[in-house]
């Protein structure tokens, strides 16, 4: 595979988890990379950890949320680096696990906000330079969450699918312009795994059996290598994929069905 010098991505999220992985990997290749992420310290950490790989990183305090926060980070990016190559749309933070019943305006809210909407604005902010630079590789981190429709996680099942539609219709727009637009359903051991595992062992554990090889995947070793080809000139073909990036998990679906009761909790 080529690598990435001379190349700008910016990465939503990039603190932490999937991001962070991702992150380190570009700088392995040769990167320069925008960690555009809402936690200050985990931020600055993980883009200060770029330089000893390889690569340049520069934190932008960023909540997806905001529309003004993401094109910040695209112009950080072009100021900085003087262009834009990758977009790595991975931001996800929040949620609830809960009966679709449940279910409040304010959490279809926040998963729209978190999800489709941030990529729609940093997608369309992107477009004109990757244009312009006759190219570019766009990523969004979905789920199988939203493709098998696991119960008790609406917005976020919901959101996911939103993204990766559209992801793929960008793909089949934007196409003529050599930007490529692919979707990521990962399945890794990020800090909100980490928690359910904790809270939650015997689930996990279930999970990982299910999975045909057994084990959740590491953000860096098994994740950021399908990111680091889908940002390369190795997939100058592929456009509007989705690659399933999760032990197997997607062939037969695992079962996600945690108890809850029938009633909501008291606030």
């Amino acid at each position: 595979m080529s690598g990435l010098e001379g190349r700008a991505a910016i990465i939503t999220g990039g603190g932490g988890g999937i991001g962070r992985g991702i992150a380190r990997r570009y700088a392995r290749e040769g990167a320069c990379v925008v960690v555009a992420e809402r936690d200050e310290e985990s931020g600055k950490r993980t883009a200060e950890e770029l330089s000893d790989l390889g690569g340049t990183g520069l934190f932008v305090q960023t909540d997806v949320k905001r529309k003004a926060d993401v094109l910040r980070a695209i112009e950080s990016c072009i100021d900085s680096f003087g262009r834009v190559d990758i977009l790595v749309n991975n931001a996800w933070g929040g949620g609830n696990t809960g009966r679709f019943e449940w279910k409040t305006d304010e959490d279809l809210k926040h998963g729209f906000e978190m999800g489709p909407m941030s990529s729609f604005w940093g997608m369309q902010a992107v477009f004109p330079h990757m244009k312009q630079q006759g190219g570019g590789s766009i990523i969004s981190i979905c789920s199988l969450n939203g493709v098998n429709a696991h119960m008790y996680s609406l917005e976020y099942n919901t959101a996911k699918e939103a993204q990766r539609s559209l992801t793929r219709t960008a793909a089949r727009e934007w196409g003529r312009h050599q930007i490529r637009c692919n979707i990521i359903c990962p399945a890794a051991k990020t800090a909100a795994y980490e928690a359910f595992a904790a809270a939650s062992p015997e689930n996990a554990e279930f999970l990982n059996q299910q999975n045909p090889m057994g084990r959740m995947g590491d953000p860096e070793q098994d994740i950021a290598g399908v990111a680091f080809f889908l940002a390369s000139d190795d997939s100058r073909y592929m456009t509007g994929n989705t690659l399933f990036v999760d032990g197997g998990g997607h062939i037969n679906g695992v079962s996600w069905a945690p108890t809850l009761p029938e009633e909501p909790p008291k606030a």
